[in-house]
């Protein structure tokens, strides 16, 4: 359940409590169009928005936010142009190298989801050096969806599951719905409080099915390079008047 927490960007006459989402995750959309909209190259956008990740990982213990999780490239993005998907695999080993030091020192716990198969060697080395570097952090808990689609998981979650009782490690006969969480990506994270999409689009995209049952959904029109601490905080404030009832019917 959410817990309420003051909203630091509020201020003086202003000033007010809000009922604060402990987990959100983000499908950040709209990059391309944003530089598009700029005559500009779909990767300038991509790097717009790689600056602004950054932003909203800050902001995050003043909102009172424990968990974020951002969806950086799917499964199915490797359908772009070679071009855009050579350009956005360098932007993450870039992002990497030069925010490795300030997420540690900012008390940051990274991790990446994913199928890491595909990615190239030294991609993978900086992920696993990144999340071994800020393992022990006990702030933010920044989740990465790289080369992440929520079909993709739950297949490999299953196969794991079935390696399982073949194996004789677990008896199918108490297999649950909370057996199988454990076999997932997520399996130390808490399931989605909220989920956010940006640029207007109003579609999930293979994004946490199995985590985001009962998640929050806020569909935004404002561009993922354009989405500020200030819209976030906007954001989360309308979290705070929905009522989560889960199934259940109040009394």
């Amino acid at each position: 359940m959410p817990t309420t927490r003051p909203s630091p960007l509020r201020t003086g006459s202003q000033a007010m409590t809000d009922t604060s989402p402990t987990h959100v995750a983000i499908i950040m959309d709209g990059n391309g169009r944003w530089a598009q909209m700029r005559n500009r190259p779909r990767l300038i956008g991509h790097h717009a928005g790689a600056r602004r990740v950054k932003e909203i990982v800050r902001s995050c213990p003043e909102l009172g936010v424990d968990y974020l999780t951002v969806f950086a490239f799917s499964t199915e993005n490797w359908k772009r142009t070679q071009t855009e998907v050579a350009g956005l695999m360098r932007l993450f080993k870039r992002y990497i190298r030069r925010e490795a030091q300030s997420l540690f020192e900012e008390n940051v716990c990274v991790r990446f989801i994913g199928d890491r198969v595909r990615l190239e060697p030294t991609l993978v080395d900086l992920m696993d050096g990144l999340e071994l570097m800020t393992a022990e952090n006990t702030g933010t808990n920044l989740t990465i969806a790289l080369n992440y689609g929520g079909r993709d998981e739950v297949t490999r979650a299953a196969r794991r599951l079935a390696n399982d009782v073949k194996m004789g490690k677990l008896d199918p006969r108490k297999i649950c719905d909370e057996t199988f969480p454990r076999y997932l990506d997520t399996h130390v994270l808490p399931d989605p409080d909220l989920v956010i999409r940006t640029s207007g689009e109003a579609r999930i995209s293979n994004f946490l099915l199995w985590q985001s049952a009962y998640s929050e959904y806020e569909f935004i029109d404002t561009l993922w390079p354009d989405f500020t601490p200030e819209v976030f905080a906007e954001v989360l404030e309308r979290f705070g008047t929905r009522e989560r009832r889960f199934g259940a019917v109040p009394v």
